[in-house]
């Protein structure tokens, strides 16, 4: 998502955000990783906090994500949907990111659109390792979700964000949060409680759902989807965008076809991010843009 209007061979300077290749090689160049391995980020994350400290990988972290990044065009697009959704009556749009940066926070506060943010705790030193925080809507503190299941401060009618990989504050460096080492991905999967959310869960199974720019090969989604649906079908039609990659093999994208046609109703798309999200903007009118002349 965050690559969405990024310009192909640009560097990874703010205001772009980096992928996860450029991640790895900046937390290389930081760590002292060996020279002649291929940086690869769970791992690179994984030597650099064994080697220098887990202070160390948040402080590189940090800087990294409470950079000067602007919101692209998929962030905006996601920013004004509640307001189309609250004028049809439809629920409250609830957003699940893996990404740690607030780009699409910033496009919310743009737009003066409240929304509940809700993210992982990932710290292990941290009391509340493996809960959840909530900020509320229009609020500055935030405070531990210590009953998941009889949790009921999301339900304002606040667009919801949930970060299920943790969060960067750039306000309170000591508040961050990041899944992102192999060890954190482990015990993630023990610790998180974002099953326990029933106020979210069991939207999350009526609702359809859009994936932007997530495979299922992927070992983490599949991980998260068996938390939230606990191996249930998507009920409702949903759809996965993906980027086309040319040098893909048939087999590889049958196997990714199969994985989701497992997952219930999701047709699976391949189309540039930037091109589908201009696409389907054009078919959702924007509330704050004044109609054209006739």
């Amino acid at each position: 998502m965050n690559l969405a209007d990024r310009e192909a061979n640009a560097p990874w300077l703010p205001p772009n955000l980096p992928n996860a290749k450029e991640l790895a090689g900046y937390l290389a160049d930081q760590g002292a990783y060996p020279a002649g391995e291929s940086p690869e980020l769970l791992r690179v994350s994984l030597f650099m906090g064994s080697l220098m400290g887990d202070v160390a990988l948040y402080d590189a972290l940090h800087r990294v994500f409470a950079a000067d990044y602007r919101p692209n065009a998929v962030h905006r697009f996601l920013a004004r949907l509640p307001a189309v959704m609250r004028a049809e009556g439809s629920p409250p749009l609830l957003v699940i990111t893996t990404n740690y940066d607030d780009a699409l926070e910033r496009a919310f506060d743009e737009r003066e659109e409240p929304y509940e943010l809700v993210y992982y705790e990932a710290k292990r030193l941290d009391d509340h390792w493996g809960s959840l925080w909530h900020r509320p809507a229009g609020g500055a503190d935030v405070r531990a979700i210590e009953s998941p299941n009889a949790y009921l401060e999301l339900d304002s009618g606040a667009a919801i964000i949930l970060k299920i990989h943790g969060a960067v504050d750039r306000e309170n460096a000591d508040r961050d949060s990041y899944v992102i080492t192999e060890d954190d991905y482990i015990e993630y999967i023990g610790r998180s409680q974002v099953s326990q959310l029933k106020l979210l869960t069991s939207r999350m199974i009526r609702s359809h759902c859009l994936f932007l720019g997530y495979s299922l090969t992927d070992w983490n989604l599949r991980v998260l989807l068996n938390q939230i649906w606990q191996q249930r079908t998507l009920s409702a039609r949903s759809w996965a965008i993906q980027r086309p990659e040319p040098d893909r093999s048939e087999l590889s994208i049958d196997v990714e076809r199969e994985l989701w046609s497992d997952r219930g109703k999701v047709e699976l798309l391949f189309a540039p991010l930037a091109e589908y999200i201009d696409k389907l903007s054009a078919l959702v009118p924007d509330p704050q843009r004044e109609p054209a002349e006739p």
